[in-house]
Formats: structure tokens, C-alpha cells, sequence
């Protein structure tokens, strides 16, 4: 074939040349790559008998030196992301050494969250499953290497009946000891261990099958309120805000900060509700501090003492007594004599920071439904990207809040209190009996009983309020202890009270079944009893089978659904479900406590604040607020600065910054920015510690031998299944997951 020309007589270029740019060894990239010429689709018995034997030879030379070269960078690249790996993994055996010298557990210093003996005696009875498990595999290898290797259990009775014949027709072909010993352990397993342990796994599959269907349900609910729209209406007051006295619904509002040693975030939550949008004549706001510490008592009074000299109607209150915890503390502020002149309650923790119209957008809920109790804002999160525990958290309560609450809301007028960010009707609370100090989760308690009262609850999934997820395990697992511990005190306490309750049938199975069994009891116990116990157990007693769809597809689909209502957190889907039944320990443990009215299930705890600021949350949320001062023409603006301030990121939230020059009103962000960058950096220089969880260990060694076992008789699922849990118990046990600070 001839040579083609282009127009100025040059010949034009041919073949498959690769074009490769290199700025060092470590960083190529294949730039471009030529579409082939006739000649690289050479046929056997066309072209090639055609060419001359020179330019075959060429031909051919020229496209082994190419790929030779393509192969030759690729080979160069996975040598670079090699090492990469392998220095990745030497960093992480310096952290688990670094872990493991510490010698820090979560035995020290943790007897406000578990009771010691209880805590023991669950720690015992994991690790008897672990040497037995450790003793099993042992065994099971032995018996592969002499044969004993079967994949279903009818091929071992089959193999145990025919080497009984065998032995029984010649007596003098006598059995080995071990072959003698395995086949009455097999017998034994196949009689006796079996039949209970698949009795208890199917009584689990049932559990699992009926939640997953509840949360099917769930879904398909919030699908039916997205498609048709649904959503409270409130009816809306005039909109002078100054007049508050017949011409707009501008009732007394009430609003309480209860706080216990919180000092990175007293700041924050405290300008936030002095910068609420209502008539200062109708709001009063209450700062409930429960501190211990004389120095966390003398910022916050001073704090308020602050905003009282900005204009603002707040007083603040310590109790010398500290008893019933945060219950305690909100029942001593309403049996103050003037709370009887309000008439609503806002309720906000120390780290929430509600938005200046959150009043106006749920207040107006109340007018002219005299049975509503309780109007609940959604949570919205200031650090859901700070590390890969915020982010698994994240997707956990926008599910609650998305599905949970909002179904229930609407189709039922019925769901657990939050806690904060909601306003309450005075009038509901005391009907319902008040605050009572009887659980660790007032919030659930004080809804339930204001449900039997009668009383509807309106949830409202577009009003948000900024609030701070734990950034470290262990603050993260003594919230959750709390968290589902609580709710099985509250249904030992609360079942006589619903089963004589005056409301109709079906709110009371919808209390007993769903609201506290199912989603409160069953749901911890499948998830570790299925996943942790029966599951690894199956692999020593293989009679007892768990299906494919148990251990995949169905968490899988469950995994789909939950992740939903945060559609980009989709590629931590796979963590998710790990995490999941990961934290199945922490909250299995939290249930029976709370269950048996175990000593742990009475401790509160208050959960550990970051207080670290976001860049983006201080730039959107800044405002200022012209004030003239008294007696002088001097100009001062009052910069309210909301997010995750610290007492050392910021110096004050509230901070009273004087400005000669009139019309200036945008605050100078840079140098709080930088403020903030700086003291960051002095804060990541503290001592970090971590602790070494025993139990979290324990299970990822008895699921990962588990794995080794599931290799024997060839379960592709089952062994990822394990392999992959186990090793997601090892980063938990060994605090790979967040941060704490010393």
C-alpha cells in the first residue's frame, strides 16, 4: 500500500504511536493514543502475504516496542501504588502499636457508663466464645487435612453411617483415635447442638424479617408524603413583630438552655437565642446551668450577663443540688412562680443554635389547635463531614428524622421528643405530670405520657436547627448506651400506665409492639444475637444454616433504604452496614441494662463537644446589629457568630466590636478566620489519646477465625461476610474511628 500525502507533499503520520508525558518516575500519564492505521489490521491470508518480508518484520517490531513500553509504565505505576499500600499499612501498625502501648481501655475510668460486674460478665462470656472458637478451628483444620471435608450435612451423616458399616462388616479395620473422636463430635453436633441452634437462628430470621418490613413500610410511607406533598399547614399571624398585642399571634414563649460543664458551646447556643426573632416583651429565656466547675459557672454568668446588657431578657440559674440529671434540671425551672405566665416552652441543648426565625416557623403551629403538645424541628449537622464516624452517624439520624419522625408525625400525630429543638405547651406538660427523673430519657418519657393524655405532636421536616455529632467512639458509645438503655426503663415503667390508658386499641399496639418492642428491643437484639453470635457459631456447627439472603442481600437492601434520605453518603454505604452491626454490642448491652434495671442504665452522661468553628457556617451566619450607645454618638456593633465556636476558637460570640464610621456593616471575616485558623493549630497540638475497646477486640477475633473456618467448606458469602465484620470490629476495637482529645 502506498503512502498517503496530505496536500503539501509531507506524509502523514501512521500506525499506533503512543504519546507519553513524564514529569518524574513517580507521575506519567498516556496522553494520546492514535486510532490505527490499515496496517495494524493485518489478515492472515490477505495483507500479510501481500507485504514484503521487510515491512512485516517492521511492522511487527513496531508494535512489540509499544506495548513493551505501555507495559513496562504500567508495571512502573503499580509499583508506586504498592508502595503506597505498603507505607499506609506500616503507619497503621505504628497506631495500633502506639494503642497497644498505652495500654488504655475502656475499663479506665468507665464507670459511668457500664456497671463493672455486668460489664465483666458480658466480656466473659465473648471471650469463652472466642477460646472455643479458637479450640474449634484448631480441630476443624486437623480433620480437613485428614479428610474430614464436607459441604452439606447429610454428606457427614452419610460418611459417619457408611464408616460405621464398614467398621461393624471387618472388625479388624479399626478406626484411628482421632477419626473416632471427630465422628462422635460430629454426631453430637448433628443430635444435640444443631436443632437448638437453628431453632434460635430461624426465631432471629423471623425478628429480622419482620423489622426489615417495618422499615419497608417507613419508606414507602415518606415516598407517599414526598409524591403527594404532605405537610402541616400553619396559619399565619400578622407579620408586625413589634406589636405582639392583638394584631399578630405573638404568644409568651419560654426558652431553656439546659447545660451541665459545656463550656465549648455555651457561647454559641446562648447568642443564638438572643438573637431569636420575637417580641422581647413575650420571650424569656432561661440559661439552666448544672455545672460543677467554678470556672465553666463564672463564663457562662458572664455571658449572660453580656447579652442582659445588649437588652436581652434572659437570667441565668444554677442549681447547688444536682439531682435527676437533666430532668431534674428543667423540672426545677418550670417550678418557678413566673413560668405560669408563659405559655409555650422552647427547649434547646448547649450545642444547638437555632436559626432567628425558628419561633416564628413553629409557634404559629399552636394557633387554634388546642390539641397540639408539641411542634419538633429537625437536626441539622455543623461537622456530618468532619471524619468517617460523623458521616456514618449523618446517615443514621436523617433516616430517623426524614422516615422515622415524619411518618409517625403525619400518619399517626406520634413520635419520640427529641429533646431539643422543640417547643412544647406548658399546659401539655402539666397535664402529663411534669418532668420526671425515673429514666435517662425524659424526652421519650415525657412524650409517651403526654400521648396517653391525648395530646397530637406535629414534626416539621424543613425547619432545621444546627446542632454537633460526637467525634469520637467514645463519646459516640456513651451517648448510644444512654440512648437505648433509656427506652427499656421507660417500657417497664410505662406498660401498666399504656395497657389502662383510655386511647384507643391499635395507639396502644402501636406503643407496645412497634414504637418500644420492635424498634427498641428486637432490633438491637437480632442484629448482634443473628450477626455476632449465630452466624460465627454456624461456621463450627455447620448443621445449623443461615441463608445467603439472610447475611447479604436483605442488610443490603435495609443498608439501600436507610441511606436514602442522605443520597450522598451513598458511597459509604458498605461502612454503613458494618458500623451497624458493629455498634449492635454497645446498644445489645445498653438493652438488657436497661431491661433489668441494671446499675449502668441510670447513669447519665453528658456527651463530649468539639466546639470547633466552621469556616462555612461562621461566613452564612453572621449578622450585625447596630446599637447607639447611651449618653454618646458613638456607634457599636454587635456581631453574632454562630457554628461550632469554641471558647478558644472565639472570644466571645457575643463580641462588641466599636465602629466610628456609620454605614459600615459587613464584619471582618479574615480576621476571624485566621483567629480561628490559629487557634486550631494550638489545639491540634494537645495529647490525643485513644482507648482499646476489649469487647469490639474479642468479636473481630472470633469473627475473623470464624472466617478462616467458613474457607473449609467453601461459603463465599459467609466468609466475606465475616472477613469484612471482623475486621470492622478490629478498627473499632482499636479507636481507629474518630478522635478523642485529652
Amino acid at each position: 500500500m502506498a503512502p498517503s500525502f496530505s496536500w503539501w507533499g509531507k506524509e502523514t503520520h501512521r500506525g499506533t504511536p503512543v504519546v507519553v508525558k513524564m514529569e518524574n518516575p513517580n507521575n506519567w500519564s498516556m496522553v494520546e493514543l492514535e486510532g490505527p492505521s490499515e496496517d495494524d489490521f493485518l489478515l492472515p491470508n490477505d495483507n500479510v502475504s501481500n507485504m514484503s518480508p521487510y515491512k512485516r518484520e517492521k511492522v511487527r517490531n513496531k508494535n512489540a516496542k509499544q506495548l513493551t513500553w505501555v507495559l513496562l509504565l504500567k508495571a512502573h505505576k503499580a509499583a508506586g501504588r504498592l508502595t503506597y499500600i505498603a507505607s499506609a499499612l506500616f503507619s497503621l501498625a505504628a497506631v495500633v502499636r502506639r494503642r497497644v502501648a498505652a495500654g488504655r481501655t475502656d475499663t479506665t475510668n468507665n464507670s459511668a457508663t457500664e456497671n463493672p460486674a455486668v460489664k465483666n460478665r458480658f466480656y466473659t462470656c465473648i471471650k469463652i466464645f472466642l477460646w472455643l472458637s479458637v479450640i474449634l478451628l484448631g480441630f476443624e483444620i486437623a480433620a480437613y487435612f485428614k479428610g474430614w471435608h464436607f459441604s452439606a450435612p447429610d454428606l457427614q451423616l452419610q460418611y459417619l453411617y457408611s464408616l460405621d458399616f464398614h467398621t461393624f462388616a471387618n472388625p479388624l479395620a479399626v478406626k484411628s483415635v482421632f477419626d473416632s473422636f471427630y465422628s462422635k463430635w460430629v454426631l453430637i453436633r448433628v443430635e444435640y447442638l444443631a436443632p437448638p441452634l437453628q431453632f434460635l437462628a430461624n426465631a432471629c430470621i423471623v425478628l429480622f424479617l419482620i423489622q426489615s418490613v417495618d422499615r419497608l413500610v417507613l419508606c414507602l410511607g415518606c415516598f407517599w408524603v414526598k409524591m403527594k406533598k404532605i405537610k402541616p399547614i400553619a396559619k399565619q399571624g400578622a407579620m408586625d413583630l413589634e406589636s405582639g398585642d392583638g394584631t399578630g399571634y405573638y404568644p409568651m414563649v419560654l426558652v431553656q438552655i439546659p447545660m451541665c460543664n459545656e463550656k465549648e458551646v455555651y457561647q454559641q447556643s446562648i447568642g443564638a437565642v438572643c438573637c431569636l426573632e420575637w417580641p422581647k416583651s413575650r420571650l424569656l429565656i432561661q440559661i439552666l446551668d448544672d455545672s460543677d466547675d467554678p470556672t465553666t459557672q463564672t463564663l457562662i454568668n458572664e455571658e449572660v450577663g453580656k447579652w442582659q446588657k445588649e437588652g436581652a431578657n434572659i437570667i441565668y440559674r444554677h442549681r447547688v443540688i444536682r439531682e435527676g440529671y437533666k430532668a431534674g434540671n428543667l423540672k426545677s425551672a418550670m417550678n418557678c412562680s413566673y413560668v405560669k405566665d408563659y405559655e409555650f416552652v422552647a427547649i434547646f441543648d448547649a450545642d444547638f443554635q437555632p436559626m432567628p426565625d425558628f419561633l416564628k416557623r413553629t409557634v404559629p403551629y399552636f394557633k387554634d389547635n388546642e390539641d397540639i403538645g408539641l411542634v419538633q424541628a429537625r437536626w441539622s449537622f455543623v461537622n456530618k463531614d468532619e471524619n468517617l464516624l460523623t458521616r456514618l452517624q449523618h446517615i443514621n439520624l436523617a433516616f430517623h428524622f426524614e422516615v422515622e419522625q415524619q411518618v409517625n408525625g403525619i400518619f399517626l400525630n406520634f413520635f419520640g421528643f427529641n429533646g431539643t429543638a422543640g417547643v412544647w405547651r406548658i399546659k401539655a406538660l402539666e397535664e402529663s405530670g411534669g418532668w420526671l427523673e425515673r429514666t435517662t430519657v425524659e424526652d421519650m418519657d415525657i412524650a409517651v405520657r403526654a400521648h396517653l393524655h391525648g395530646w397530637k405532636f406535629i414534626f416539621l421536616n424543613d425547619v432545621e436547627c444546627q446542632c454537633e455529632l460526637p467525634e469520637s467512639y467514645e463519646a459516640y458509645r456513651k451517648q448510644q448506651h444512654r440512648w437505648h438503655s433509656g427506652p427499656m426503663q421507660l417500657f417497664r415503667l410505662c406498660l401498666p400506665a399504656i395497657i389502662k390508658s383510655k386511647i384507643s386499641i391499635w395507639k396502644k399496639g402501636n406503643l407496645i409492639f412497634l414504637f418500644f418492642l420492635l424498634r427498641k428491643l428486637i432490633l438491637p437484639f437480632y442484629s448482634f444475637t443473628l450477626f455476632c453470635i449465630i452466624l460465627p457459631m454456624t461456621m463450627f456447627i455447620p448443621e445449623a444454616t443461615l441463608p445467603s439472603w439472610v447475611v447479604c442481600y436483605i442488610p443490603a437492601t435495609m443498608s439501600f433504604l436507610n441511606i436514602l434520605p442522605a443520597p450522598k453518603s451513598f458511597p459509604f454505604i458498605v461502612p454503613y452496614l458494618l458500623f451497624e452491626n458493629t455498634m449492635s454490642v454497645t446498644k445489645f448491652n445498653a438493652m438488657v441494662s436497661g431491661l433489668f434495671q441494671l446499675g449502668s442504665a441510670y447513669e447519665w452522661v453528658v456527651t463530649k463537644k468539639s466546639g470547633r468553628s466552621s469556616e462555612g457556617d461562621l461566613a452564612s451566619l453572621v449578622e450585625e446589629k447596630p446599637k447607639h450607645q447611651r449618653g454618646g454618638s458613638e456607634e457599636w456593633i454587635v456581631t453574632k457568630k454562630s457554628g461550632r465556636s469554641s471558647e478558644g476558637d472565639l472570644t466571645s460570640l457575643a463580641e462588641v466590636k466599636p465602629n466610628h464610621q456609620r454605614g459600615v456593616s459587613v464584619p471582618d471575616l479574615e480576621e476571624l478566620r485566621e483567629e480561628i485558623k490559629e487557634k486550631e493549630k494550638k489545639a491540634a497540638r494537645k495529647k490525643q489519646h485513644n482507648r482499646i475497646y476489649t469487647k469490639e477486640l474479642a468479636l473481630a477475633f472470633l469473627l475473623l477465625t470464624a472466617s478462616v473456618r467458613s474457607l473449609l467448606s467453601a461459603q463465599g458469602i459467609h466468609f466475606y461476610f465475616l472477613l469484612f465484620q471482623g475486621i470492622s470490629f478490629l478498627f473499632i476495637g482499636l479507636d481507629l474511628i474518630g478522635e478523642q482529645v485529652d
